[in-house]
């Protein structure tokens, strides 16, 4: 029989003694993992006031994730027929980008925070980016893509519980307790 190029290792350690060793029960080799707890992101709110809570919460804290979702979605959607309207997109974003970046450089500039609106000058960046898709003839595409992220996006923000607690607290929004674990999760 061939070994193709191995050989046998020679053990090195003594010859194990044949008496019989005491029997170790398993509970001293097993380690018992009575403290796993599951942790499931999604729940459910009791009434319809928790849920509006949970969903204005969740838009508030997840909002940009949420943003970010529907662009890539229709980025993806024009990329076939609309490679202007995928320009101009592009282009948009790049200005809200440049527009929050400035926001973030001067924290304390009063014509920035004070006098002008941040959502003031987003919500018109926004539609100046609609109407610029809806000219270009990309409005069907952006009205499937709303079609499609909008629902996706509720359905995420009414199930999904926040899981940045800093200590022990009842949540009022889903009438369970919740407590913070060991290692920063929320367990239910």
């Amino acid at each position: 029989m061939a070994n193709f190029g191995t050989s046998q290792r020679i053990p090195t350690s003594s010859k194990p003694s044949s008496k019989v060793e005491s029997h170790e029960t398993k509970e001293n080799h097993e380690k018992l993992y009575t403290d796993i707890k599951i942790y499931c992101p999604f729940n459910m709110p009791l009434t319809s006031e928790a849920a509006a809570i949970r969903i204005m919460r969740n838009l508030g804290n997840l909002g940009l994730y949420y943003t970010l979702f529907f662009w890539i979605i229709l980025f993806i959607v024009l990329i076939p027929r609309h490679k202007i309207s995928l320009i101009i997109l592009v282009i948009m974003t790049y200005v809200i980008t440049i527009y929050c970046l400035i926001l973030r450089a001067f924290p304390y500039s009063v014509l920035l925070h004070k006098v002008i609106d941040k959502r003031f000058v987003l919500s018109l960046l926004v539609f100046v980016t609609v109407v610029m898709l809806v000219v270009t003839e990309a409005g069907s595409h952006l009205a499937v893509t709303l079609a499609i992220a909008v629902p996706i996006i509720l359905i995420h923000s009414l199930l999904w519980i926040a899981h940045h607690h800093s200590f022990d607290t009842e949540d009022h929004y889903c009438n369970c307790n919740c407590e913070v674990g060991a290692d920063g999760t929320e367990e239910v």
